[in-house]
């Protein structure tokens, strides 16, 4: 089966996509295949893959599945990803709505630019010491330090596989603020990658909500990852966060076929 394919990145979150709307190439139990695709060694290579699908009460459906070749929960800057690729395809103009694991989101596309709405977040769980748990799409775990450490994977693991997380898994963000700046620097670990990714949409977006929670920052908090920058607009109020954006390029890489 000749299978075509898009590379697209988001600030070095970098995902493969494949248009299902007219054929099914993939399907949710194909593990072994989408690892494979996302092996960075022998297959096409990416942080996930994304499957572009037909939606009966929106544009399309995107289902998205980690570099361990399992479907995960929402992923920002695939989904900013993704809705360029379909914006680029004709799906729709401007602005729209999509469906994914976590819901119904809106998106709006302004050249490169792709401003995308997440769900939102009512409640910020306090962890060990001034670490805190969000839940922004996907489950991420800040830990608010002075200064990013030098070996991510390392102490993303040390969090990721404790005894409280093991069995579920944690995104662990290692996050710097600026308050003269209103900037966070944010570095990420990533379950399902299980390793440091160049950044994280959701995990970018708990980073600037944990930042307004502890330290009040004003919306919007700009972000700066390894693989670029972004920014996170919030309300908020006595009932958490509502009307919450991330907005980024997304950026076309290549296209191609594989053999499968």
């Amino acid at each position: 089966m000749i299978v075509p394919f898009v590379k697209y990145q988001g600030t070095g979150n970098d995902f493969i996509i494949i248009d299902q709307r007219q054929k099914q190439y993939l399907k949710k139990g194909d593990t072994e295949t989408i690892r494979f695709l996302c092996d960075r060694r022998f297959g096409i290579g990416a942080d996930g893959l994304m499957l572009l699908e037909n939606d009966d009460h929106s544009s399309f459906r995107m289902v998205y599945f980690n570099a361990d070749g399992k479907e995960s929960t929402m992923c920002g800057n695939g989904g900013r990803c993704i809705a360029h690729f379909a914006f680029k395809n004709g799906v729709f103009s401007g602005k729209t709505t999509f469906e994914a694991i976590d819901g119904l989101h809106e998106v709006e596309i302004q050249d490169d630019e792709v401003h995308l709405k997440m769900i939102d977040v009512p409640i910020i769980n306090k962890a060990a010491d001034d670490d805190c748990i969000l839940f922004t799409g996907s489950p991420h775990y800040i830990r608010m330090i002075s200064k990013i450490p030098e070996n991510i994977v390392l102490e993303g693991r040390a969090v990721r596989y404790n005894e409280t997380f093991k069995e579920e898994g944690i995104n662990v963000n290692f996050t710097v603020y600026d308050k003269n700046k209103n900037k966070a620097i944010v570095a990420t670990y990533e379950r399902g990658v299980e390793d440091e990714t160049l950044s994280c949409g959701t995990g970018v977006t708990a980073a600037a909500l944990a930042c307004a929670k502890k330290y009040n920052a004003p919306s919007p908090v700009r972000v700066e990852t390894k693989g670029g920058h972004l920014s996170v607009s919030f309300r908020e109020s006595e009932y958490g966060f509502t009307d919450v954006w991330l907005s980024g390029p997304a950026t076309f890489v290549f296209e191609g076929t594989i053999i499968l």
